[in-house]
């Protein structure tokens, strides 16, 4: 039973989902809430942790094939055999269906931007784009704002520019997230016949987009934290914590190698990860 809990884990890409419930819950707790309980946030995480893994397992499922053309990914549960595919579907459909009917149980809207997010993921960016188009990671970024969006407008019960706002700095981190993988890994994207902007555009032109994708998150994060009014000295945290992000992302591009690149993407994911701390915080202690 545990082994098969950990084969699960590993299914539902789990540091990947947990990380996009951390930008629901961001959503959520920037919107100061009134109505803000810890039943209403742990309701608020189980629905999405329930409906990203029973995408993410509908992804894995499709995938399986490029899966095992791949070093990176071969090893994965579908493409080893170690999970069966109709496993993985009653799993996938079990998770989807019910964090789906929690997401529209607490709000018809919120439900909706969910519902956007699991369409545009899997029908759009998996099925449909992903093996034809480089372009299809802008559809991939869309999906990955879909959280944040839903959970600020689970708070203030209508879409906000600030909830755009959040989404469109989730949007930007994802070509850096995506990109860098196509040139760790570019090899394994040309064995599996994936198109991406490294084999499309080059390594140079790539690197380019990355490092202004980077600038473009750690503007739209800033932005929103100020936009929201937290207090001045989480906004100074962050004004440096974005400095930091933007010199990195400048130096690659006037010195572009995979060394800086990966960089980059390291220091990117992590000024995302403190940026929703620090927009949390600053909206808890918000007075």
């Amino acid at each position: 039973m545990i082994n098969k809990v950990r084969l699960y884990w590993k299914l539902i890409k789990s540091l990947q989902t947990l990380l996009l419930v951390l930008t629901g819950v961001t959503g959520f707790v920037s919107s100061r809430c009134p109505y803000t309980s810890w039943d209403l946030t742990l309701l608020l995480i189980v629905s999405l942790f329930l409906t990203i893994s029973g995408t993410t397992v509908f992804n894995m499922i499709y995938d399986r094939d490029i899966d095992a053309k791949m070093n990176r990914t071969v090893k994965r549960p579908l493409p080893s055999g170690t999970i069966s595919n109709k496993e993985a579907i009653i799993l996938g459909t079990v998770l989807t269906i019910v964090g789906l009917s929690l997401a529209f149980y607490l709000s018809v809207l919120y439900g909706l931007i969910i519902f956007a997010g699991v369409f545009i993921d899997f029908v759009i960016y998996t099925v449909w784009l992903k093996r034809i188009s480089a372009w299809s990671i802008l559809w991939g970024g869309i999906s990955g704002g879909m959280p944040i969006l839903a959970g600020r407008v689970l708070g203030v019960g209508y879409i906000d520019f600030t909830g755009i706002l959040l989404a469109m700095s989730i949007l930007f981190w994802i070509p850096t997230h995506i990109m860098t993988f196509n040139i760790r890994h570019f090899e394994d994207y040309n064995n599996a016949k994936i198109p991406t902007f490294a084999s499309k555009y080059g390594f140079r032109n790539t690197r380019f987009i990355i490092a202004f994708s980077t600038i473009l998150s750690s503007i739209a994060f800033a932005s929103g934290a100020f936009i929201l009014g937290i207090s001045l000295g989480f906004i100074r945290i962050l004004i440096v914590l974005a400095a930091i992000d933007l010199g990195f992302a400048i130096n690659s591009i006037m010195h572009p190698n995979d060394k800086t690149n990966f960089r980059v993407f390291k220091v990117a994911s992590m000024y995302m990860i403190a940026s929703m701390i620090i927009i949390i915080l600053g909206s808890i202690f918000f007075k």
